[in-house]
């Protein structure tokens, strides 16, 4: 089954401006801007921002963020979780990232913020997700959940992605 962009728009120069300021506030870099072709695409349940025809960034809860290959591309130096190997294998399936399993996070993080995952040995991106608890309690806890994933290696979004390269 081969599943298709639908709703797929490009976008206008003053909405490219704003969602490009956005995320150069968060993250304090560029990403790209008005000479850039930026469209809107409807993916499955997802809605995803295409860069140049990439699928870069994803809308969730009316927040932007990375794709896993905007992550490769851009490699972004906030809102990290870096967990311990053990735990790969359970967030490349799709499994909440728990408090156990984390050896580092970004400070900056608070309660339902955007996050990426990383694992500790290459810092490579498994995952995205949504902040159960700040940065500083990622850390420290002990035991529960800390981050919710979205989207993760191997999912639909991160196959159509690797066909699209």
């Amino acid at each position: 089954m081969d599943i298709k962009l639908k709703n797929r728009h490009r976008l206008k120069t003053k909405d490219i401006k704003k969602i490009s300021d956005n995320l150069r506030n968060m993250f304090e870099q560029e990403f790209f801007n008005e000479k850039n072709s930026v469209e809107t695409a409807d993916y499955i349940d997802r809605k995803i921002l295409l860069i140049d025809g990439k699928p870069n960034f994803m809308f969730h809860n009316q927040k932007i963020f990375f794709t896993l290959l905007g992550l490769n591309i851009y490699k972004p130096k906030y809102f990290y979780v870096v967990v311990d190997m053990g735990a790969v294998k359970f967030v490349t399936s799709g499994a909440d990232v728990m408090a156990p399993g984390i050896v580092d996070a970004d400070k900056k993080i608070k309660e339902n913020d955007m996050v990426w995952i990383c694992d500790e040995k290459h810092n490579k991106p498994l995952a995205t997700g949504v902040a159960i608890i700040d940065g500083e309690r990622m850390i420290n806890a002990k035991k529960g959940k800390s981050a919710t994933i979205i989207h993760h290696v191997g999912d639909s979004l991160w196959n159509f992605v690797a066909k699209s390269l």
